[in-house]
């Protein structure tokens, strides 16, 4: 207990002022085989669960967008895990999570194996209705939230859905996961996050369908860019450097919105699938299959242009670090956090 709270106050001691924002994106690992199980786990303070909550709570953001953490209908996982991030030090009372498309099922043969009702066959791949969903926990109170996750994918001008039996083209949403415009209040105005969690552009054929719906997914905010202070946030499952995937749609984004690239304290060493690699390990988001894709920069903050960024990172600790245990117990992706002036995001309310 005594390392956790020098861990904790020594990070804090690097917090946002409280003329910043910081807003941050984070894959926790939240995510079960079946429904109940993360709640029973949070309830049972379980280990993992634990570390996740360490990780969030030495980086005290103002408000987070969590990806890959399931839902159920009545909020009690995100709640009792909002608990234990409490009981961590860092409170955010103020929740959002609906249902995500990942698990919903389509009633269809998406996947073409004859049976209708596997994961490959649910709106977003999932072995039951909310598996790996998403959530928004702030500080800040919450302004209504526009929820797109309900776009059929054939809507999206331009995209680049491949052809598909007409039954499956009129229900095909975009998001595997959701698309949402989520308002956080603070006294500076309104700090619109746009989050999102793209499929990966692998796991398909020659028909590259995962990689179109990853390039879509993002190039949807193309067209919902909303005129006022933004941030686009989470896991677009896209490394810009390395990896496979199409980096146009991402690369658009850009045009619009400024990247911080933030930066963690260490890397590992680059051998295997990382030693090929171009992209700055820096960057680097996720730990992954060293002998497959190796580390790559998957989970993003991209803030508007017209806001002032004072000061990134991500949460990836040398080893021997305190919080290094912690941060590999929870998850393979990395926490990622950006701080914003406050004093832009006034300025800059109108414009976008």
């Amino acid at each position: 207990m005594r390392i956790f709270v020098w861990i904790i106050s020594a990070l804090l001691a690097t917090a946002a002022t409280a003329q910043d924002l910081r807003v941050a994106t984070y894959d926790p690992g939240l995510t079960r085989k079946g429904p109940g199980l993360l709640l029973r786990d949070i309830r049972r303070s379980d280990p993992q669960v634990l570390a996740a909550a360490r990780v969030i709570a030495a980086a005290a953001p103002d408000v987070i967008v969590l990806t890959g953490l399931d839902w159920d209908g009545d909020g009690q996982a995100l709640a009792a895990f909002a608990g234990v991030l409490e009981q961590a030090g860092h409170a955010m009372p103020h929740h959002f999570s609906r249902r995500p498309n990942s698990g919903m099922p389509t009633g269809l043969d998406l996947d073409g194996d004859g049976r209708a009702g596997g994961a490959d066959d649910a709106q977003g791949f999932g072995q039951f209705s909310g598996q790996n969903g998403m959530a928004i926990l702030s500080r800040l109170p919450l302004g209504v939230v526009i929820d797109h996750s309900a776009v059929l994918w054939r809507d999206l001008p331009g995209n680049l859905m491949p052809p598909l039996p007409p039954e499956a083209a009129e229900v095909q949403r975009l998001s595997s996961t959701a698309h949402w415009d989520v308002p956080v209040l603070t006294d500076a105005g309104r700090l619109h996050l746009l989050a999102w969690s793209a499929t990966p552009p692998v796991f398909d054929g020659p028909e590259d369908r995962n990689g179109r719906r990853n390039h879509d997914e993002a190039a949807f905010w193309l067209h919902h860019l909303p005129p006022a202070p933004f941030v686009l946030a989470g896991n677009p499952n896209l490394d810009l450097a390395d990896g496979e995937g199409r980096p146009q749609a991402m690369a658009a984004l850009l045009e619009h919105a400024q990247d911080p690239q933030p930066k963690g304290a260490f890397q590992p060493e680059q051998a295997g699938a990382n030693a090929g690699h171009r992209g700055d390990p820096a960057l680097d988001t996720g730990a992954f299959d060293p002998a497959g894709p190796g580390n790559l920069r998957v989970d993003y903050l991209l803030p508007a242009k017209g806001l002032r960024i004072t000061g990134s990172g991500v949460i990836w600790p040398a080893p021997g670090d305190p919080l290094a245990a912690a941060v590999e117990a929870a998850s393979d992706h990395r926490l990622v956090w950006v701080d914003i002036d406050l004093g832009s995001l006034e300025a800059g309310q109108g414009d976008r």
